[in-house]
């Protein structure tokens, strides 16, 4: 700039979107802690795949051990079958019985964990 030249006016320049609404980045976990919608539907989903898991265990756990008795009654022979001195039904009903209910207490812990794990990657965005 000489010195004879006179100073120039400052201008302002703005974006032409200054009323626009800005876009934020939310997170899933967000949307969770804030309580909204979207954060609601999310939890509601893990809550619902836990629930399919439990009834489905619960579905087989009372299909075998609720039909034991009923195999008792339709089969009248299998109260004098021994296995190892013990009656059948008494094996059927603790040794069968408590391994199905291990298995299947084992089952519904690795399938839970499994669901909790997706909806973790969820969050995280993976």
């Amino acid at each position: 700039m000489r010195p004879q030249d006179p100073p120039r006016a400052r201008v302002r320049v703005t974006s032409p979107r200054t009323s626009a609404a800005r876009t934020r980045n939310v997170s899933i976990a967000s949307e969770i802690d804030e309580q909204t919608r979207l954060g609601e539907v999310y939890i509601t989903s893990l809550m619902r795949s836990q629930l399919r898991l439990a009834l489905a265990v619960l579905l087989v756990l009372a299909a075998t051990l609720g039909l034991l008795p009923l195999l008792f009654r339709a089969v009248p022979g299998i109260a004098d079958v021994d296995v190892g001195g013990v009656p059948l039904p008494w094996v059927l009903l603790t040794a069968v019985a408590f391994t199905e209910i291990i298995a299947l207490g084992w089952f519904y812990v690795r399938q839970s964990e499994r669901n909790e794990d997706d909806f973790s990657d969820l969050l995280d965005g993976r």
